[in-house]
């Protein structure tokens, strides 16, 4: 089952607070999100329901090292910042499917992460769409539990999902 965008919107609007990656909690799994910048909402959904669950999730538009204007830098940055993290997770919604760094930065995670370390994100807007291109089935996927609120994540191919723990 695909995550609700509307469910993200409201994860946004909970209470949370931004740690400092170098400050988080020993064993604190760490991870990238691939986005749309024009997807801002959703990705701050996201990072709230994760870190709920455990999870720091880094948003590129979030770090104070970032260029104001992508440029070779940015892609530098960028790199690093996957390298360093535990997962990478790409949010799939209309705008990450056309976005020209999306593609960029899933392919490059590929060569560099073991397959059991990315995961997609594929989500339905309020009309019941669903977002997430065929070649996005070679990877994990993140899905919302309508049971516990809880996200869970699914092997390549499975319909046995996991506890987002256990990443």
């Amino acid at each position: 089952m695909s995550i609700s965008q509307n469910d993200l919107r409201s994860a946004a609007a909970r209470n949370f607070s931004l740690k400092n990656q170098r400050n988080r909690a020993h064993g604190q799994k760490t991870g990238f999100l691939c986005h749309s910048h024009k997807d801002r909402d959703l990705a701050l959904g996201l990072q709230q329901w994760l870190k709920e669950q455990g999870m720091e999730l880094y948003i590129d538009w979030q770090d104070a090292y970032m260029p104001e204007t992508p440029d070779g830098a940015t892609a530098d940055r960028i790199r690093t910042v996957i390298k360093g993290a535990d997962v990478f997770l790409f949010l799939a919604t209309n705008d990450s499917m056309a976005s020209r760094w999306c593609p960029w930065e899933l392919g490059f995670a590929d060569g560099i992460k073991r397959n059991e370390q990315i995961a997609v994100i594929a989500t339905r807007d309020a009309s019941g769409k669903y977002y997430g291109n065929e070649y996005l089935q070679l990877y994990r996927r993140i899905d919302q539990t309508t049971l516990s609120n809880a996200l869970y994540w699914y092997p390549k191919g499975s319909q046995s999902p996991h506890y987002m723990s256990s990443f």
